[in-house]
């Protein structure tokens, strides 16, 4: 089945401790815009994909112990992806924001792309991709 184009995007709703950081994470090293911005959600999207950060309440987030850098989340049955156009340039813009992309011997080539895993700035695992050199 091939999507239509009058379908929602697709997406994925991400839970976050602090909801402002874990938000600037994705809109400046994915590069996606801040589309709504609410006390418990902030909404960011790219001309294909919608990611819902949604704030957890108080009394889970209080038991939810973020240590810096982030214990990478090794145990989560999902991993996020996103494309990026450079992944240098993401490496290092995850590293001012509080989150990792892992280091280039870590990277694979895989289906026309190169990918690296990292994590955001509470520890979720992510996979970057760039385009594959033609």
């Amino acid at each position: 089945m091939t999507a239509s184009p009058d379908l929602p995007k697709h997406g994925a709703v991400l839970f976050a401790k602090d909801l402002p950081r874990v938000a600037a994470f994705y809109r400046e090293v994915v590069g996606m815009t801040q589309t709504v911005t609410e006390t418990r959600l902030i909404v960011l999207e790219s001309a294909t994909y919608q990611l819902v950060i949604h704030g957890i309440p108080k009394n889970v987030a209080d038991r939810v112990n973020i240590t810096t850098p982030p214990e990478r989340r090794v145990d989560l049955p999902v991993k996020l992806v996103f494309p990026v156009v450079c992944l240098a340039d993401a490496r290092a813009a995850a590293a001012a924001l509080g989150g990792q992309i892992d280091a280039p011997g870590a990277q694979f080539a895989a289906r026309g792309f190169v990918a690296c895993d990292g994590f955001d700035p509470e520890g979720n695992v992510v996979q970057f991709r760039e385009a594959a050199p033609i």
